[in-house]
């Protein structure tokens, strides 16, 4: 199969099955085959079996190394058989998974850069020095990673979904900013920036276990910005149901579109962070947040700007 039938299949349309969510196949600005194909797979998640939901979670979040992995290997990580993932690509439209690899390994060919160069370096470096590592080396490790993390983020932006975050938030009365255990610290960031503005914002802290009592006001002219990652927290989702119930729209930053905070968002942020030694960087996600504040508050004061224009002329 060559490049171009291979784009034809990742492209080809699909019935979209009932219950699939909302907006799952808005790519927007970005349509390239792998992310056409990521979309299809969001948009049919929920009517996948049990077996091919897992293979669907691992192409999703594993995007930059399944053009090498081994279908084996991939059951394996997957708990399924190796034939499950050969329904899973044929699921789409492939003769088989190397066929889908081939997607995946065209859009890494395209993509490539210095940086990612520069990141194997050093972790080649790292993994071949018999020494002890010092403090420095480590650093750099920690510094590529967050890169190759922005550099994604850069790459897989969709601006059609932050103009619809930055257009809930502008019409919410107030707002209420979620994330618990690592995800906190960008609540409280996006929570004191979002203090700049006329909006009246509350932070979900659940001090003392009052998740329920913090969160009890929230109605219909209001908006929940959630921000999880996996294994997604469960007070977050707690909030985020309850939101829903009560008719508020709902900003979600999270690291899936297979994310179970995905089908509640009226605008949907993804951002996969870089990770060094194990530990994941916050970087992406507090540069993302700081943009949507950045572009809220533009927004906000254009508004004004506007209000004001007007005013005088009536005058």
């Amino acid at each position: 199969m060559d490049a171009e039938a291979l784009k034809r299949a990742a492209l080809a349309p699909r019935a979209t099955p009932p219950g699939a969510r909302d907006g799952a196949l808005a790519v927007a600005s970005r349509s390239t085959p792998v992310e056409t194909l990521l979309a299809r797979i969001a948009a049919e998640y929920e009517a996948l079996p049990r077996q091919l939901k897992s293979v669907a979670k691992y192409v999703e979040q594993h995007r930059a190394s399944l053009m090498v992995d081994r279908t084996g290997d991939i059951a394996a990580r997957c708990g399924v058989q190796p034939s499950a993932v050969v329904r899973f690509a044929q699921r789409f439209g492939f003769p088989g998974f190397s066929a889908m690899q081939a997607v995946f390994r065209h859009d890494y060919a395209e993509q490539a850069s210095p940086l990612s160069s520069y990141q194997q370096r050093i972790r080649t470096l790292i993994a071949t020095k018999r020494h002890a590592l010092t403090g420095g080396m480590m650093a750099r490790e920690f510094i590529a990673g967050s890169m190759s993390g922005l550099q994604e983020l850069a790459r897989d932006l969709d601006d059609a979904q932050i103009e619809a975050a930055v257009g809930i938030l502008e019409k919410a009365e107030n707002i209420y900013v979620v994330g618990v255990r690592r995800s906190f610290a960008v609540a409280a960031y996006i929570a004191y920036a979002l203090s700049h503005t006329d909006k009246r914002v509350q932070l979900v802290s659940g001090t003392g276990g009052m998740f329920r009592e913090q969160t009890g006001s929230i109605h219909g002219s209001d908006v929940v910005i959630a921000i999880s990652f996996t294994p997604y927290g469960r007070e977050t989702q707690a909030c985020v149901r309850h939101a829903h119930r009560r008719r508020a729209k709902i900003v979600v930053v999270t690291d899936s579109r297979l994310s179970p905070l995905a089908r509640y968002a009226g605008a949907l942020l993804t951002v996969k962070e870089g990770s060094a030694f194990a530990f994941r960087s916050l970087t992406s996600t507090i540069c993302l947040c700081q943009a949507l504040f950045v572009a809220l508050a533009y927004r906000l004061e254009l508004s004004v700007e506007e209000t004001r224009d007007r005013g005088e002329y009536d005058d």
